[in-house]
């Protein structure tokens, strides 16, 4: 055998017997016999019989998984394509979707204040009740009545209906993350709520059947509006309604700068937390400017507090009162009576909501004789001491027209006409303005528009009326004869009181304030716009008018002898007026008021009260409305530290003798 072929493999046969001589090594040379082979075994037919078994080639196996991992990782590689490259945008925005929540940061609410800086509207801390719905899904809780369990827990600490929750904790839209399920609730209720979810969670934690169906349930700080006098100026304040708006008043008129602007926030979020290690953005809220009022607190207190009693008292559907600054036009107080407490507007009268003060318009009365007597003094056609002869009746168009009291013929002067409030003689002498009835009818008419009546007062309010004042050519024959003494022409409170206090400022008509200013979040402040003045009468005839005023309050043939104040001259006029049912369009009772100012030779304060339809008592102007203004006007002098002049009244005569 050559040792360059390779050795041949053998197949181990049966073991056979030792040779004679085995175990002896052969001699150098010796031929050494063979053995003769033994007859094989018989083996089994078979096709491996006789053939040599070899191991199979891997190659093909290996090339087969390396085409099946290729294929696996090239739709790796597809799929990887398309989210990085080709659609990255959309998954990243759908991915910022599930992960950040935006929410609205709620700008603090400005203050109102008195003009002394006392809070009449202000804003505590509140939290808005929020939710997100991907979070009571069955998938998310493994319950199939998340939404139903958490509503039952949350309706009576809500205060709300259990089935309305569980619509919105399972909204149409499936994707939707975040739902305001309660506005502005106190501090105390998300207290309640947060101890709620840390007991269902403690318990989760050990009890594997159990399930925190609260975990979505989340808050927003936000704030509350309050009014810590309660029903105190409400007319004025007016209220918030459930979405952080003004919903009436002041808090409507200048909603904007009370609001400020809301700031937003984006926050990730992971289970209804927020997860700080995630970068979030944040736009800040910008606070509401505080608004200052012209009202005087303790005032509007006094006035409100008198309206209230006589309304009760004389059993009368409304009243008003309004206490101005004679010289600035401010508006110290504006009270209504019913009123109602904007903290609960659930247990408010739908009726006594709003400022009546401005919103009612009614006929004056006898108030408005004192437009007609400016008039005749400022034209020059009669004097305070001008006769007039007033019969018991008057016939004129197609009426017959009489006074409050049946009466003999009086002789009255000018003043006398006013002090008794005569009807008959206001016709007379406003008949004097003109050649004609209709050249009178326009020159009255002018001096009307020049008062204000007929047009707004200036105020801004919301729902203000600006009342009822036909063109001249326009007044029925009744009326040529009934606007004159305060019938068909209406008017709201402001505007008579407004009369009133143009005749204290010497004719010079200040339009009416209810503002002073603002107080921006920096603190600066800025005033209200000057109030527009136009003279309308001549200081002459404002003095004349002024004292012919206090005959009405100091004569004793007068109509507004309760409206006297010890001490103080005071200048008044008494109305009282068939009044129009608002319900039925048709006169039904009665218009009482009286309008004055005081002291009266040097005017600071002019107050003015309206009671409507007082159906127990008398209903006389003079009678009820005399006293409000005798209470309000004493209580405002001595805020005011106005002090008595100490002068002799004027006494001009009411009556002439034959």
């Amino acid at each position: 055998m050559s040792d360059r072929e390779p050795p041949r493999r053998r197949v181990p046969g049966p073991a056979r017997p030792a040779r004679p001589g085995a175990g002896q090594r052969p001699g150098p040379g010796a031929r050494q016999a063979r053995a003769p082979r033994p007859a094989p075994r018989s083996r089994p037919p078979g096709p491996a019989a006789g053939k040599v078994i070899r191991l199979g080639s891997p190659r093909p196996r290996l090339r087969l998984v390396g085409l099946a991992l290729a294929l696996v990782l090239s739709v790796f590689v597809v799929r990887l394509l398309q989210v990085q490259a080709v659609k990255a945008d959309t998954y990243a925005a759908k991915a910022g979707q599930n992960l950040y929540v935006g929410q609205v940061l709620d700008a603090e609410r400005g203050k109102i204040t008195d003009r002394n800086g006392v809070a009449l509207a202000t804003s505590e801390d509140a939290y808005d009740i929020t939710a997100d719905p991907t979070l009571f899904t069955p998938g998310q809780l493994e319950i199939a009545d998340g939404p139903e369990r958490a509503a039952a827990l949350l309706a009576p600490i809500l205060g709300q209906d259990q089935d309305q929750l569980v619509e919105k904790l399972r909204p149409d839209n499936k994707a939707l993350r975040y739902v305001k399920l309660a506005s502005r609730r106190t501090p105390q209720v998300w207290q309640q709520i947060k101890d709620l979810k840390s007991a269902l969670a403690k318990k989760a934690e050990t009890d594997t059947s159990s399930v925190n169906v609260l975990a979505g349930v989340l808050s927003v700080p936000t704030s509350k509006r309050v009014y810590p006098n309660n029903e105190l100026a409400a007319g004025i304040l007016g209220w918030v309604n459930a979405e952080g708006k003004g919903g009436g008043g002041i808090e409507l008129q200048l909603d904007k700068q009370l609001a400020g602007e809301d700031g937003k926030i984006r926050y990730a979020q992971s289970g209804g937390r927020l997860v700080p290690t995630v970068g979030s953005s944040e736009t800040p809220a910008v606070p509401g400017s505080d608004v200052e009022l012209t009202i005087d607190r303790d005032i509007q207190w006094a006035a409100q507090n008198a309206i209230s009693e006589q309304v009760e008292k004389s059993k009368a559907d409304r009243g008003y009162v309004i206490v101005q600054d004679t010289r600035t036009g401010e508006v110290l107080a504006m009270a209504n009576a019913p009123g109602f407490d904007p903290n609960d507007l659930s247990a408010a009268d739908p009726a006594a909501l709003g400022n009546a003060a401005l919103q009612d318009a009614f006929e004056p009365g006898s108030t408005a004789k004192v437009l007609s007597m400016a008039a005749v003094l400022e034209e020059g056609a009669a004097t305070p001491q001008t006769r007039v002869v007033v019969p018991n009746r008057l016939h004129r168009g197609d009426r017959l027209f009489k006074d409050d009291v049946d009466h003999p013929t009086w002789h009255l002067t000018l003043n006398g006409v006013l002090a008794k409030s005569s009807n008959i003689g206001t016709i007379l002498a406003a008949g004097q303005l003109g050649k004609t009835q209709a050249a009178a009818n326009k020159v009255l008419y002018d001096y009307l528009r020049a008062f204000g009546l007929g047009s707004h007062t200036g105020l801004g309010f919301p729902g203000e009326t600006k009342g009822i004042l036909a063109p001249p050519d326009a007044w029925s024959t009744s009326q040529q004869y009934t606007i004159p003494f305060g019938q068909g022409v209406s008017v709201n409170a402001m505007q008579a009181a407004s009369v009133y206090s143009t005749i204290a400022n010497g004719g010079v008509r200040v339009e009416p304030a209810l503002v002073r200013g603002t107080k921006g979040p920096d603190g600066s402040f800025t005033a209200a716009p000057k109030p527009e003045k136009t003279r309308v009468v001549s200081g002459k005839t404002a003095k004349t008018l002024a004292r012919m005023l206090e005959s009405v309050v100091d004569d004793e043939e007068g109509t507004g002898t309760k409206a006297r104040i010890p001490g103080y001259r005071v200048a008044g006029k008494t109305g009282t007026a068939n009044r129009v049912d608002p319900a039925t369009g048709k006169y039904h009772g009665y218009t009482s008021s009286f309008a004055g100012f005081a002291p009266a030779d040097q005017p600071r304060v002019t107050v003015s009260c309206v009671i409507q339809n007082a159906t127990e008592g008398s209903y006389f102007g003079g009678q009820i409305c005399g006293p409000v203004y005798k209470q309000v006007m004493e209580f405002a002098l001595k805020s005011l530290q106005v002090p008595p002049t100490g002068a002799e009244p004027a006494n001009l005569p009411v009556t002439f003798k034959r």
